[in-house]
């Protein structure tokens, strides 16, 4: 059975890789860990499908605008935007409960990547106390902006990524840590994403 799967990497942060594989996930996931890259894939989302050639073909025709380059697998997309396609034609999902790991020390430097893209203030990307933050994992959970680094979420003052791995572990996701940013959206957009953008633009302090 075809797996289609959409990945992420810390060292790209911003970026998801979506692509398929008749092996498992997590085989695939070894292969393409090689030398060239400087940490290991993370799963956001794998499921079984029945038609990959179609699955495929409608997760790349729907954010073409959004490919990095032509005839590549990497997207600068929000995860769960190709998740909510791929669930539509699943048959069942796979993503792995765990980060896949193929090396000693990979662990260690999958999270110290993870607290240095934690490090975030809201004022970077001009974003108000009260704004509203929707989880990538689930758009029915929600949180508000509490001042320039802290969020309430679910009546409490919390984290970025301390809310968001709490999240993640309700839905399955035995990880670790995460990066909070990369969990979290802002007007349809994760706040990782949104901080690239700014770096880009050189609106950045």
């Amino acid at each position: 059975m075809t797996v289609v799967y959409v990945l992420t990497n810390q060292a790209m942060p911003g970026l998801i890789k979506i692509g398929r594989t008749a092996d498992t996930i997590e085989n695939r996931m070894r292969q393409l860990d090689t030398t060239g890259l400087p940490l290991p894939f993370e799963c956001f989302y794998a499921a079984e499908v029945q038609t990959p050639d179609r699955v495929e073909r409608a997760l790349h025709e729907a954010f073409d605008d959004h490919r990095v380059r032509r005839n590549r697998e990497f997207f600068s997309l929000s995860p769960d935007k190709a998740k909510a396609i791929i669930k539509l034609l699943e048959l069942r999902e796979v993503t792995p409960g765990a980060d896949v790991i193929t090396e000693i020390g990979d662990q260690e430097a999958l999270n110290q990547a993870r607290r240095r893209r934690s490090h975030f203030r809201f004022s970077m990307l001009n974003i108000s106390p009260g704004s509203e933050l929707v989880s990538v994992f689930d758009d029915n959970i929600t949180a508000s902006v509490k001042d320039d680094r802290w969020i309430i979420f679910r009546g409490e003052e919390d984290s970025l990524s301390n809310s968001a791995l709490t999240i993640a572990h309700e839905k399955g996701r035995m990880w670790p840590s995460v990066a909070g940013p990369s969990y979290w959206k802002y007007e349809g957009k994760t706040l990782e994403q949104l901080r690239q953008a700014s770096v880009s633009s050189g609106d950045e302090e």
